[in-house]
């Protein structure tokens, strides 16, 4: 049973197979339909309309794909701690974890292998550690690349743990970039950093900033996009 539930309407939400999920309503200048889409980690509905609808197509639009919106929910991969002898996604492929009471704590890459030491109880935790500390140092020069494509000076680069997006320019002095992206192939992460780079020049979603973007990352971006959308969700997998 599916039953509307109401805050402030700017925050509407819709209960589905007993969880509640926020509806998060987008208005597009371009948009000619409604559009939706599940947030990677399953935490919200997205619902994307053109600038002549009212929030309430959106709470329509939603309640009549109820059983899309549940297979959706259902695809959402749980989270599976690594361990020893499995698998870490790094840049697109798949790292095996070596864990030996003789190696180091901290893990260290070789070729196809991680090679970490230490309690295994907090496996976990380091190995994330170490995934931030790679992705920082990549998109840090990722954003370097493409601030100078732009002409601007690289703002301060800000990892981000959010699970609802991938990056974020609130303004010019900041860049959030989601550090789970450093487990996808490099073309997808370095499209959000351009994505967000061609932001410190247009902040909206204008013909403008589609042509920065174009100019911008050298990439498929359609392909790159396709990628998160069909693969976004199992970045989440391995630590929440």
């Amino acid at each position: 049973m599916i039953d509307w539930l109401r805050r402030p309407a700017q925050d509407p939400v819709i209960e589905i197979a007993g969880r509640t999920l926020p509806i998060a309503v987008r208005r597009h200048a371009r948009a000619k339909r409604l559009t939706m889409r599940l947030a990677p980690d399953g935490s919200e509905v997205r619902v994307t309309l053109p600038k002549w609808c009212a929030t309430r197509d959106a709470l329509v639009f939603a309640h009549a794909r109820a059983e899309w919106i549940e297979r959706q929910l259902a695809a959402v991969p749980q989270a599976i701690p690594p361990a020893p002898g499995g698998t870490l996604r790094y840049r697109g492929d798949e790292l095996l974890i070596e864990w030996h009471a003789a190696h180091r704590r901290s893990p260290r890459l070789d070729g196809e292998q991680l090679l970490v030491g230490g309690p295994p109880e907090s496996l976990t935790t380091r190995l994330q550690r170490w995934l931030e500390g790679e992705a920082r140092a990549l998109l840090e020069e990722d954003l370097a690349v493409y601030c100078a494509r732009a002409g601007r000076p690289a703002p301060l680069l800000r990892l981000s743990r959010a699970r609802r997006r991938w990056g974020s320019c609130s303004d010019r002095a900041s860049i959030r970039i989601n550090w789970r992206l450093v487990q996808a192939p490099d073309a997808v992460r370095r499209s959000v950093v351009a994505h967000e780079v061609a932001h410190l020049a247009h902040f909206d979603h204008s013909p403008a900033f589609h042509a920065e973007l174009a100019r911008l990352f050298e990439g498929d971006l359609a392909a790159a996009d396709r990628w998160l959308k069909d693969h976004g969700r199992g970045l989440y997998a391995a630590f929440g």
